[in-house]
């Protein structure tokens, strides 16, 4: 993400309600990422945030040069480098006590490998939408760009890594949207 920088302090934004509606009009779950969608779906179910932007990561290399590629990495050459696309999911979260728990739970997943998970915020994303932020699985030493180039090796590393921030983002939301709808039935 070319404009990735440090995470910013939530704000008020009280047109909240009527950005978040229209972006979940906007949403088209057909642009989505296959792995992904479920992620996405379960995020348009809590009140307190939307996607802006999401992205499974891609890696190119040999003959897959389809930039939309979501298989596994296999038949790697070691004689040759691999570009990945990063991943990341970029969200608008809501100034309540919600969103500032969601806030730090997202800021927790940097844990699963400080050197490839970043959070943060997108100075694109937050000039358009206040209270934007990022999670992107990079190298941190490319965590300002929108692509790296990398050996095999370090591929299959970051394969690992957004696979399990993947795993987790996803546990994390169900669990958030499953709270939400204990607490609806007990009203």
């Amino acid at each position: 993400m070319e404009t990735f920088t440090q995470s910013k302090p939530l704000v008020s934004n009280p047109l909240y309600q009527e950005q978040r509606a229209e972006s979940l009009c906007r949403l088209d779950i057909n642009t989505i990422d296959a792995p992904i969608i479920e992620i996405i779906r379960d995020f348009a179910e809590l009140p307190y945030c939307f996607t802006l932007q999401s992205c499974y990561g891609h890696f190119l290399y040999n003959d897959r040069n389809d930039p939309r590629n979501t298989e596994p990495l296999t038949s790697l050459d070691e004689s040759h480098t691999v570009e990945y696309r990063i991943a990341y999911i970029a969200l608008c979260i809501q100034n309540s006590e919600s969103g500032v728990e969601l806030l730090q739970d997202l800021r927790e997943f940097t844990r699963i490998d400080p050197e490839y998970v970043q959070f943060g915020c997108g100075e694109w994303f937050w000039e358009r939408q206040v209270n934007s932020y990022a999670l992107q699985i990079e190298p941190e030493r490319y965590k300002t760009k929108d692509k790296a180039i990398v050996s095999p090796q370090e591929a299959l590393h970051i394969e690992k890594v957004r696979n399990q921030f993947f795993d987790e983002l996803k546990r994390m939301v169900q669990e958030r949207v499953n709270d939400m709808e204990r607490i609806e039935k007990q009203l």
